[in-house]
């Protein structure tokens, strides 16, 4: 089975031109490798409903363990595929995991029910729906200020018209969110991590550079 390698990080750090960019430069060196999103917006049950969520258009208020529930459920539907791609691939580049689904929801709680959230969405996804842990993680690491100036500069969602969805608008939440990847990654959750810089000097690294660090820790 080939390993996985998850890129994450907030909003607005370049996480899909990270994925795209090592999945390149693997291919290049021989390797068989192929990129994987999450959420599948479009293409799963759950990820239409969390494309509605993100644009605001639901009637009815969704809990932070009921979000929670719907991204799990998003990659147990896509599941087979994702085993699929390791039985095909020496490497799966993951565009957001697990990982993020317990940054974010923990972020609307904080504290230690944040924190007992974050655990709960761990066995609910590794545990109960035994998706496959990464290989390794990558943590792209950036400031929300930079980053929000490339939110902006993001081609059209398929999910939404607006610049910001609900959680990139949130700025508090997005600042709890990177707090609660530092935690993840201290503690090595869900496997190894690794950080990698996206900015230097206050603008953000080129992306081949970025690439270059991602593969000398894999």
């Amino acid at each position: 089975m080939g390993d996985l390698i998850a890129i994450e990080g907030a909003d607005g750090v370049g996480k899909n031109t990270a994925a795209r960019g090592l999945c390149a430069a693997l291919q290049a060196s021989g390797r068989s490798a192929t990129v994987l999103g999450f959420p599948r917006y479009g293409e799963t049950v759950a990820g239409v409903t969390i494309g509605r969520m993100l644009a605001g258009e639901l009637d009815v208020p969704v809990s932070p363990k009921a979000a929670a529930v719907l991204y799990a459920l998003d990659r147990l539907e896509w599941r087979d595929e994702l085993l699929q791609a390791q039985a095909d691939h020496d490497v799966v580049v993951l565009d957001r995991y697990v990982a993020s689904n317990m940054a974010y929801q923990g972020a609307k709680l904080g504290g230690e029910a944040g924190r007992a959230l974050m655990d709960w969405i761990l066995a609910l996804e590794i545990g109960q729906f035994a998706l496959p842990r990464p290989r390794l993680s990558l943590y792209l690491d950036t400031p929300w200020d930079l980053a929000r100036e490339l939110i902006l500069q993001k081609a059209q969602r398929s999910y939404t018209t607006r610049s910001f969805d609900e959680y990139e608008a949130d700025i508090a939440l997005q600042q709890r969110v990177r707090g609660n990847y530092e935690t993840i990654v201290a503690a090595d959750l869900l496997g190894p991590w690794r950080v990698v810089r996206a900015s230097e000097g206050g603008a953000m690294r080129p992306p081949e550079a970025i690439v270059g660090e991602i593969l000398s820790h894999i």
